[in-house]
Formats: C-alpha cells, sequence, structure tokens
C-alpha cells in the first residue's frame, strides 16, 4: 500500500483491507499522480487535434472472442450475467472502437461517420495473467486511432504523438527507443517460405514471445502448435534477426515476396525518413523480430522498449486494415492505433526521476475564531468558492492559532481567511498569506464585498 492519508493493509473487522490481486486502490496522493499522467496523455492527443471517446467497461464476450486472438480470450474476466448473456471486463479497447465506429452505419453496411476519424481514450482495461514487475491484472492504457487514412502518414502521426509525450516529460531517445518492422513484409517472407495464410496469425502470436521464452522455445511452439516443419521454423527465426531494412532486404534477396510485401518494405523506408523531417528518427528502429501478438494487426507495427532492458514493453501497435470489416463492415476502412499502459510508463518515470512533487493545495482555509463565527465563516467560503477558490473549511474552531497555521501548511493551502469577531463587526474579513516571504506585511483585513477580488491583492 503506497496510501498515506488513510495507511492501509491488513485486515480490519475481519475485512480484508487489500484490493483484489492485481488491482490497485488509488489514494488520493496516487490520484494526484494518476491524473497528472493522464493530463499529459490528453494535451498530447489534443495538440494532435483527436477527440476523446469513452465506452462500457462491460463488453459482450463475442466482441474479443471473434478476432482479437486466442491469448487475450483466454485472459479476459468473463461470465454469464443474470440474463444469460456473455459478457467481460473489456481487455483491451480496439474491439470496443470498431463497435463503437461500425454503429453508425447505413443499411449498406457503410459509415456514416466524416472519416478520418481520430479518437483517443484512456480505458481501465482487464486481463486475468500473471502479475509481475509492469503488469496487473489491469491497467489503464492511452489509446490513439485514427480511422480512414491508408497512407503511411497515419503511421507517422502516431509515433509523433508517442514521441511527443516522452519529450514533453522529459524521456529522451537514450532513454527508450521504438521497435518497428511490418507484419506484411513478414507475412511475404512466411509465405514465400511455406507459411500458410491459416498459419500465419499463430505463427505471429507465437513469435511476439521470442523475448520472454527464447527462441528454442519458439521454435518448439511453431513445430507443435502450427505444424510448421522445424527447418522453416528455425530459418523464420533466423530471418527475425534482421536489425536494419537493408539487413532484412539482404536476408530475402533470394525469396519471391510479391508485390504486397515489396511495396511494404518501400513503405517502411519512407516512415523512417517522415521520423527523420518529424525529428524523431533517433528513438526508431527496425527490428524484424516486432510483430505484436493480436491477430488483427495487418501493415507496420511498433512497440516501445526501454533501453536499459530492466523494464517491460512500454507501448505498441500498428495498422489493423480488415478488424472492421471481419466484423461486418462492407469495405475494408484503414486503421492504424497504439496502445500505452499506465503501469510501466510510471516505473520508467520513477526510475528517472521524472515524476514532479505533487503536493496537495488549496487556495484558502476559511477558519472561524469560535462557534459563534461558524455561520459567518461559511459564507465567506461560499463566497470565496464561488469567485473559483479551492477552500478547505475548518467546521471545529481550534482553541490555539497554531493547529489552524499547521492544517493549513498540511494541505497546502495558499491563504488563510480568519473569521474573527473583531473583524467581522466591521465588515471586514482577515486574510493571512501564507506564501509571502514578507513576514511585517503577510495579512489584510478586507471587506467581505471585496472577497470575489481576492486574486487582485498586492502583497509588498
Amino acid at each position: 500500500k503506497k496510501g498515506k492519508e488513510g495507511e492501509g493493509g491488513g485486515k480490519a473487522a475481519g475485512i480484508n483491507c487489500e484490493p483484489v490481486t492485481g488491482a490497485r486502490d488509488f489514494y488520493p496522493e496516487d490520484m494526484r499522480v494518476r491524473n497528472w499522467l493522464f493530463g499529459s496523455f490528453r494535451e498530447v492527443a489534443r495538440g494532435f487535434s483527436f477527440q476523446e471517446y469513452d465506452a462500457p467497461v462491460l463488453e459482450s464476450e463475442e466482441l474479443y472472442k471473434r478476432k482479437a486472438g486466442e491469448e487475450i480470450v483466454d485472459q479476459m474476466y468473463n461470465f454469464e450475467d443474470k440474463g444469460g448473456f456473455k459478457v467481460t471486463l473489456r481487455p483491451e479497447m480496439t474491439p470496443t472502437l470498431a463497435r463503437m465506429i461500425l454503429g453508425k452505419t447505413n443499411e449498406r453496411g457503410e459509415t456514416k461517420m466524416l472519416l478520418p476519424v481520430k479518437w483517443f481514450s484512456i480505458p481501465q482495461c482487464w486481463r486475468f495473467e500473471a502479475t509481475q514487475r509492469g503488469r496487473k491484472r489491469e491497467h489503464y492504457q492511452w489509446n490513439m486511432d485514427i480511422v480512414g487514412v491508408a497512407g503511411i502518414t497515419a503511421e507517422a502521426e502516431c509515433l509523433a504523438a508517442i514521441t511527443t509525450f516522452f519529450s514533453n516529460l522529459g524521456i529522451t531517445a537514450e532513454d527508450v527507443g521504438i521497435k518497428v518492422n511490418s507484419r506484411k513484409v513478414m507475412g511475404g517472407i512466411m509465405k514465400a517460405k511455406g507459411i500458410s495464410d491459416e498459419q500465419f496469425a499463430a505463427v505471429c502470436v507465437i513469435v511476439d514471445k521470442l523475448d520472454k521464452i527464447g527462441a528454442d522455445a519458439v521454435i518448439e511452439e511453431m513445430v507443435s502448435k502450427c505444424s510448421v516443419p522445424a527447418p522453416v521454423a528455425r530459418s523464420i527465426i533466423n530471418t527475425m534477426s534482421a536489425r536494419s531494412i537493408k539487413e532484412l532486404e539482404d536476408q530475402c534477396a533470394g525469396l519471391s515476396l510479391g508485390p504486397d510485401a515489396q511495396a511494404s518494405v518501400d513503405e517502411l523506408k519512407s516512415l523512417f525518413d517522415m521520423a527523420k523531417s518529424y525529428g524523431y528518427a533517433d528513438y526508431l528502429i527496425f527490428d524484424a523480430s516486432v510483430v505484436r501478438g493480436l491477430a488483427y494487426y495487418t501493415g507496420v507495427v511498433f512497440e516501445c522498449f526501454d533501453r536499459s532492458g530492466e523494464l517491460r514493453a512500454i507501448c505498441g501497435g500498428g495498422r489493423y486494415d480488415r478488424l472492421l470489416s471481419l466484423y461486418g463492415a462492407q469495405t475494408e476502412i484503414p486503421c492504424v492505433g497504439f496502445g500505452f499502459g499506465d503501469c510501466v510508463i510510471m516505473e520508467l518515470l520513477e526510475l528517472k526521476g521524472l515524476v514532479p512533487p505533487l503536493n496537495r493545495q488549496a487556495d484558502f482555509l476559511v477558519a472561524p475564531f469560535n462557534q459563534s463565527m461558524v455561520g459567518n465563516a461559511m459564507s465567506v467560503a461560499a463566497a470565496l468558492r464561488a469567485s473559483g477558490a479551492s477552500v478547505d473549511f475548518q467546521g471545529e474552531p481550534k482553541k490555539k492559532i497554531g493547529q489552524t497555521f499547521d492544517y493549513a501548511n498540511r494541505i497546502g493551502a495558499d491563504f488563510i481567511a480568519l473569521v474573527a469577531p473583531g473583524e467581522w463587526e466591521q465588515g471586514l474579513v482577515r486574510i493571512k498569506n501564507l506564501r509571502s516571504e514578507n513576514k511585517d506585511a503577510n495579512q489584510k483585513d478586507i471587506p467581505m464585498a471585496d472577497l470575489p477580488k481576492w486574486r487582485e491583492l498586492t502583497w509588498e
């Protein structure tokens, strides 16, 4: 437990006070950090002219069973509700986005939305999996998606948003990198090596585990689960060792990749050129082993990593042009997006010392001198709040003024409004400036009517 303003843990009255395994409580000091992080996400998204959306955390189980991939289906928090419907806590947001886009179609299955759509969200997602460093069973995920742009500029925009976020928070290209590859290129290579279209998605899910379980285990799974001959499986792993587009082209010199795969190689080259124009090329690295585990990716894929190697993947995404048509759209609608979880990035920010001090803050503490002044103090608090001030009210007057000052400092108040009989009889309220360095000029008695103008007060 991190909570300081309500220290938790253990049991109280026989109740386990810990959250369920893999979930988190957010005490006020934790919420300040979360709101700061989410505010940073929103600042970038709005800077790129994306609109925010949201959806229920409870979704139809079928939505994910269709096309998200076997691993996610196995990790769902799914159950049958009291109406007999099979539902799940959402494990990720992209199928929900597809559902919402398809919800705005006409009777011919054509979207009524004006494309391109640029949306973002910060949903909470749930997956029942082993908890470890950087991985919970719930997390919040910043999603940005572009629907309706077929060109590589959409990928360039998504990567620009990610690197802008890093730059804004002080994370440099020396701290993190973004591995980039293309599923379409890898599909062409695997097809040339004898992998069928039916095998491809399953092979990608297995290859996505390369960093976690190693080459030998990946080869064994390809053989046992996908019936890929061992020499072919090893050849695929060797191809995925390429760390530049030129190296990949050299490895594939004798293969017939087909026009789509070759065009995708040129597309990757264009993406790296655009990264130079945008100014974030130092973050990008070509890595043929990156395929992403989700079944719906169709083109460019990318994954952000911590260069020190201490942390899990920070974020990932790519192109998924066929997802909407698989859910029922009459034509393919091109889509690109990424998901950026809150757990790993917070670990990185804390390791780098990049989380700013986020102490409790208030503009005013309104303190009645005694019990007879409580009602008058309430009028003062109401007037200040009406002016837009953040006001804490001391409902129980303290016998010693020092206790009031201690509490004001604890809540981070800038001012104390003391409501005492002597000043009140003259229609005045005493304002103490707790941030003034001049201790001889840190208080003023001001008319009640002037309270809304408290920001205009001068302190010399």
